[in-house]
């Protein structure tokens, strides 16, 4: 395994003068040996491009990257000793299962007793060990893509094992399996693991720190816990959570803050002009009428989604909020009522330019 240290930029054109023209804004990143990483982000975030760097298969336009202290810039992925595992399966459909496996093994000179043994371990955790002497043209897209990622964990001297989005063509119904699986195969192994999805729930049940990226651009580093309770930026309060943050714009003036057409006490120091409050849906509460820190809305919408109700609201200027209210609660107003909601306490989030507030 290998400490990985990125500090680098790449544009796809020549010349880059603005941030548009990057496809990896300017970075310094470290993913330490052995840690579970993934990197979280939309279509098109920059999260493959910077996978593909470090696995060698893309030269960084600007900057260096590191493993273990040494400079593998232009290194190649066998000089990096890296295993990647892609979104399709990359198997021998001549090939038994176990050859498959065995494969990246045999070519590197690997003893037959050791091999035999490493797939073995490999196979039993990813539930192959009934299929080993199978032909893999024979077994369908799950099974095919369960070998691609023994292919990638086989080797136990890697540096890395890079995953890009290597769930896409699983049953949804085994997605939770694979995962698990994943995890406990990291505790076991302790192999370096970087793992690139869309997908929130993959990324917070897989990785110990989640890269949350936008635009080119990493916006928090942090575990499932920071990224729910303290987004660094707005963009992790609206991607992180179903549904995401809400946030409600506000003022500071004259030591006081004005929201939703209310002026109230500053809960903390805060600095003068324009900023957001941001607080999750998990954390609006009911309030009496005219409570500190709350502000009167209108339900919009009131939807049973069986654990629990959820509650459109809007606040004086239209502005939405989301409210997840316990099943057990007393009912909240029929939509065209009234109810005061407690926007500010402990869990409330301030944000100016779009970046948290200390």
């Amino acid at each position: 395994m290998a400490r990985i240290e990125l500090d680098l930029a790449h544009a796809y054109r020549p010349n880059p003068r603005q941030d548009s023209d990057y496809a990896l804004l300017p970075l310094n990143m470290v993913f330490e040996d052995g840690g579970a990483y993934a990197l979280l982000g939309p279509s098109g975030c920059g999260k493959t491009t910077m996978l593909n760097i470090m696995s060698g298969l893309l030269v960084p336009s600007q900057g260096k990257v590191l493993f273990d202290g040494r400079d593998v810039t232009r290194a190649s992925p066998q000089e990096r000793n890296i295993a990647q595992v892609f979104q399709f399966p990359v198997i021998y459909d001549t090939m038994t299962v176990a050859e498959n496996l065995a494969f990246p093994l045999r070519n590197r000179g690997v003893p037959r007793a050791q091999i035999r043994q490493r797939v073995g371990v490999i196979a039993e955790m990813l539930d192959l060990s009934g299929q080993l002497n199978r032909r893999a043209a024979g077994l369908s897209a799950d099974a095919k893509q369960k070998i691609s990622l023994g292919r990638g964990l086989v080797r136990p001297d890697v540096s890395a094992v890079l995953f890009d989005e290597p769930l896409t063509v699983i049953d949804p119904h085994l997605k939770w399996q694979l995962r698990r699986k994943l995890k406990q195969i990291h505790h076991e192994l302790k192999l370096t693991l970087i793992y690139v999805t869309h997908d929130q729930v993959e990324a917070l049940t897989f990785a110990d720190q989640v890269v949350v990226m936008t635009r080119g651009k990493a916006v928090q580093v942090g575990p499932a816990d920071a990224l729910f309770e303290r987004p660094q930026h707005t963009f992790v309060g609206h991607f992180i959570g179903s549904p995401g943050m809400n946030f409600v714009v506000a003022e500071v003036r004259d030591t006081a803050l004005l929201l939703a057409g209310q002026a109230m006490p500053l809960p903390r120091a805060l600095p003068d002009g324009p900023l957001k409050v941001g607080i999750r849906p998990e954390y609006l509460t009911v309030a009496a009428p005219g409570a500190a820190g709350a502000v009167p809305a209108q339900v919009r919408q009131v939807q049973d989604v069986g654990t629990h109700l959820m509650l459109t609201a809007e606040l004086a200027g239209g502005q939405a909020l989301k409210v997840r209210i316990a099943i057990e609660s007393p009912p909240p107003p029929a939509p065209g009522g009234t109810l005061w909601l407690q926007l500010l306490g402990e869990h409330t989030c301030f944000y100016v330019r779009e970046e948290l507030l200390p």
